[in-house]
């Protein structure tokens, strides 16, 4: 079975529940709103709340872990401060059986992710990056890449071009196939033509949810799909409820949804492409991998959070079989 790296914003969510909405507007934060915070105010958010819960974060950490649970063999690369979340971060990962290449920060504290969650069950949601944002080219050394297959890449890292580029060419050096998620659509829209160039000239594997994909091209899902198809190996535009599509060459597959009672989307996308890869390095049909990464994203979106218990793993294990 082929290995997979993976690489990006190491954050810790945490997870608050709150009856009280005043609280919101004490923090300086609207309800159902998504924003980057300070430290000061990462902290002022800390002290307010207790958390419900806790698991390590982050989009491609997502992936990596969901990857593990299936039984592959996967790392993941970024940067978490000298600090308590950085030591559950990292102990975390390695409990769901992720091999974590992690750097230290001696200078900032871990990034953490915090979803709060009113009595309506609306979210809303405050990121730290901390030292999530220090990750660099001196990080990823071509020693760290030795010995793995595929080289997973969250979007989000476009805001880093110097690191990314660098780790792009080191992963393509190395033979390595190279896998990335568009991350968000705002992103795209805003790193359209450098995403454009890595699709192109670097990447053999691209996910996309449809308004990402539309971002990048301007056109609706099948055409998109089409679009990016022309440019590498396999491109994934997965449309909602409608499901997904895949295309590899010639070869064109949809992927039906699977009915889910819908408790939280968070990510379903990186569960997507967990089960996704899991089929690719198995050497399952193109129609396999999408049916066994909507499987992971039907599960996922039923659960509260990006993580699922051992009891829901367990009857994932039994459908793929």
């Amino acid at each position: 079975m082929k290995k997979i790296l993976g690489i990006g914003s190491a954050l810790v969510d945490i997870l608050t529940n709150i009856d009280d909405e005043e609280i919101l507007k004490r923090l300086g934060l609207p309800k159902g709103s998504m924003q980057l915070v300070s430290a000061d105010e990462a902290e002022a958010i800390n002290k307010t709340l207790s958390a419900s819960s806790m698991a390590a974060g982050g989009s491609a950490a997502n992936t990596i872990s969901g990857l593990a649970k299936l039984g592959a063999e996967a790392a993941f690369l970024g940067v978490v401060g000298d600090d308590y979340l950085g030591r559950f971060f990292e102990k975390e990962m390695a409990d769901t059986g992720v091999v974590p290449m992690l750097v230290k920060s001696s200078t900032s504290p871990s990034g953490r992710a915090q979803t709060i969650v009113t009595s309506d069950s609306e979210r809303t949601f405050a990121t730290y990056l901390g030292a999530s944002q220090e990750l660099s080219k001196e990080h990823v050394t071509p020693e760290k890449l030795n010995g793995w297959d595929v080289f997973y890449v969250e979007g989000y890292l476009v805001s880093n071009p110097i690191m990314l580029d660098h780790a792009l060419k080191l992963a393509a050096d190395k033979g390595m196939n190279i896998a990335i998620d568009l991350a968000s659509y705002n992103v795209v829209a805003d790193n359209r033509e450098y995403l454009l160039d890595i699709v192109k000239n670097r990447a053999n594997i691209v996910f996309a949810n449809e308004e990402e994909a539309h971002a990048l091209t301007g056109m609706a899902p099948e055409q998109a799909l089409d679009f990016i198809a022309s440019m590498c190996d396999i491109a994934v535009v997965k449309i909602g409820k409608k499901g997904a599509l895949a295309k590899h060459g010639d070869l064109t597959v949809r992927i039906d949804p699977i009915d889910a009672n819908v408790i939280d989307t968070t990510g379903a996308g990186d569960m997507f492409a967990a089960g996704f890869l899991w089929g690719l390095i198995n050497e399952k049909t193109l129609q396999q991998c999408g049916d066994i990464g909507t499987l992971l994203a039907a599960n996922i979106i039923e659960v509260m959070g990006a993580k699922m218990d051992n009891e829901r793993w367990e009857r994932i294990f039994k459908t793929m079989k």
